[in-house]
Parts: structure tokens; sequence; C-alpha cells
């Protein structure tokens, strides 16, 4: 069992049940249609989306997780597609997605570049990726949360996203401290970078 598995086996909800509030404040920027939400973990934001009205895929590679996120989308008369894939190998295909969603999705660098040119490519024009994840700054920080000190490749700047998002326009770019309630494993002060980018109308 990966320790992500061991994480969401338990009965209670790792990081809650309710959205992301960066998401929550900015859901309605997301065009009507197909959201594809990465490393979704145990469904709160993706179920969050499906209440909205959108379509709504999840993806993460734990089982344990999408168990759980079908779960919960049950408990909120929710619909949710819900897929088992590593993020380096699940196939995004261009021009699908009018929304992809992206909290707290940390991965190893070269892994993260390949996967956001896939969200570029893989956004339909007019479409928006909104991402929240935490910055190296949050080792500084007295709240819980984001990778551990040998893991610093895992955190994202926004100098890096500029970088690896390039053909998105971006109308939200900014690294910022926040107080974060988000079940036992984010909670207290936090360093995080946010991003809301649109995919420019040919």
């Amino acid at each position: 069992m990966n320790r992500w598995d061991e994480r969401y086996s338990a009965e209670d909800y790792a990081y809650g049940t309710e959205p992301n509030d960066f998401l929550a404040a900015h859901a309605h920027k997301l065009p009507a249609g197909r959201i594809l939400c990465l490393a979704e973990g145990e469904g709160r934001n993706a179920v969050f989306l499906a209440s909205l009205g959108y379509e709504v895929t999840a993806v993460d590679q734990s089982a344990a997780g999408m168990d759980k996120a079908r779960k919960l989308a049950k408990q909120k008369s929710a619909t949710i597609e819900t897929i088992v894939a590593d993020l380096d190998e699940f196939p995004i295909e261009p021009g699908t997605w009018d929304g992809i969603v992206s909290i707290s999705a940390h991965m190893p660098g070269a892994i993260r570049q390949y996967l956001h040119h896939r969200v570029v490519q893989g956004l339909k024009p007019g479409g928006v990726f909104l991402l929240e994840a935490y910055t190296p700054r949050q080792l500084d920080m007295s709240g819980k949360g984001g990778p551990g000190v040998e893991q610093r490749d895992l955190f994202m700047t926004l100098a890096d996203l500029h970088e690896e998002l390039e053909g998105l326009d971006f109308e939200i770019a900014r690294e910022t401290e926040r107080e974060i309630n988000e079940g036992k494993y984010h909670s207290g002060p936090g360093a995080v970078v946010q991003i809301l980018a649109r995919k420019p109308r040919k």
C-alpha cells in the first residue's frame, strides 16, 4: 500500500470535505463544461465543482482516495467520474477541457513540467487553469502542510509556473501567505502560489 492509499484508507477525510478556499472563491471564472481535477485525493474539490453543475473528472494515483471521492459525491448528491492513474502517465488529450484544477498537486519538478505542458495543450481555447500549491517559504511557516525539507523539488514558485505554463494568459499570479484550514494535514499559516490562467481564443 502506498502512502496515499494508507492516508486515504482512514475513515475521516484527510483534508476535510470542503473545497479549497482559492478554488471556492474563483470557481465562477471556470467556463461551463468539462473540468479535470488533478491529484484530487478524496474528491472534495471535484464534488464541489460537480455541485455547481460542471462535468467533472477526478484523477489520482490512490484507489482509496478515489473510492472516498465517490462516497463523498454520493453523500452530496453529486456525480463525478474518477480515474486511478499516475499523473506522469495520464493522457490529457489536446483541446479537451474547459477547465483544469490543480490543488496541492506536488510532484518532482521534471514530472510537473511535463504535466503542465500537457495542461496547456489540453485546455480548449478560452479554457482556464486554476492552481494552488505550497512554495518553499512554507518551510519557514508555523502551519502544517506541504512537502518536507528533503523534498524541495516538490514545491512550486511563481517563476517556475510562468515558465511551465507558457501559452496561457495569467489573470491571477501571486505568491501569498494565508491561513489554511483543510483537515488535519493542512492547517495554520501557509505560504502558497495561486494561479488562474486562461488559454487564448484563436
